[in-house]
Parts: C-alpha cells; sequence; structure tokens
C-alpha cells in the first residue's frame, strides 16, 4: 500500500475517534451543568405560587407584586433575597409573639400600635405573619417560585402556564 494511501487510511480512522471522544466529553459534563442549573431554579411551583400570591398578597402587594400605596415592590427584594430567608419573613417575621431583643427590652411600639386599633385611628399597615396559615404554609416555596421567576424575569405578570 502506497504512504499517501495509508497516511488517508489512518486520517480516516483517526477522526472518528476524535469525535467520538468529544461526545463523550460533551455528554460528561451535561450532568453537573443540569445539576447546577437545577440549583438555582428554587423548587416549588411557579403556577401554585401565583396562586397563593393572587389570593393572599396581590390585595397589598398588586397583583404582578409590583407594590402599592399599601405596600412595597416585592421584586427587588425578592432578587436579593433566598429561599431560606424568605420562609422565615414570610411566615415569622411580622408575628408579636416572636420576641426580638428590641422587642423584649421595649414593648411600648406594639403597645402605641394597640392603642390606635383600640380607637380605631390608621395604623400603619403591616404585613402579617402567615405562619399557621394552612395555604401559606403548604405553599411557601411555591409563592418563592413564583417571586423568584418575577423576579429574575423568567416569567411575566400573567398567569403562569401550569
Amino acid at each position: 500500500m502506497p504512504p499517501a494511501r495509508r497516511s488517508l487510511l489512518y486520517v480516516g480512522a483517526f477522526v472518528p475517534v476524535l469525535l467520538l471522544a468529544g461526545c463523550s466529553v460533551e455528554f460528561e459534563n451535561l450532568q453537573p451543568a443540569k445539576e447546577a442549573g437545577q440549583l438555582t431554579n428554587p423548587s416549588g411551583s411557579v403556577y401554585t405560587g401565583w396562586r397563593v400570591f393572587q389570593d393572599k398578597c396581590a390585595r397589598c402587594h398588586g397583583t404582578a407584586a409590583t407594590g402599592t400605596a399599601k405596600a412595597p415592590d416585592l421584586l427587588p427584594i425578592v432578587r436579593e433575597m433566598g429561599t431560606r430567608q424568605f420562609v422565615s419573613l414570610v411566615l415569622q417575621r411580622y408575628d408579636w409573639n416572636q420576641q426580638t431583643p428590641q422587642a423584649r427590652s421595649d414593648s411600648s411600639a406594639r403597645e402605641v400600635a394597640v392603642d390606635l386599633i383600640m380607637q380605631r385611628k390608621d395604623v400603619p399597615v403591616t404585613m402579617p405573619a402567615w405562619q399557621g396559615e394552612p395555604s401559606v404554609d403548604a405553599h411557601v416555596l411555591d409563592l418563592y417560585a413564583w417571586l423568584s421567576a418575577r423576579a429574575q424575569g423568567t416569567q411575566d405578570a400573567g398567569r403562569p402556564a401550569q
């Protein structure tokens, strides 16, 4: 066999081997990429989170979570927040039974708020603690999934797909 033809045969056999090796490297790299992508997406159903938000939160924060005169725009807040912090804030932050160091040392602000409520005067609206509310307790991660998708721009203000 002439040397030129033998070289061509080697190249013809070597090219498919390189292509297969490249495919296996690509295949091996897909799994870590998928896992990393799943870590950045919050667990939970965007659709169910939207439903809970419309039922429990929209009257103050607006149907798109962009705020009203009563409550702030949640999108920039949630954009900077992790799942654990979100769950803690929604379920416990505004619960008067949750004693903070400031609340233990001085409960006068609470007493003033109670007095204003008793006198039926305008009281600043504060977000309730949702701990113990069955639909929020069961779907707080879904709520975070919807708000996070809104904050990241991957979900528009309308009803998400189921």
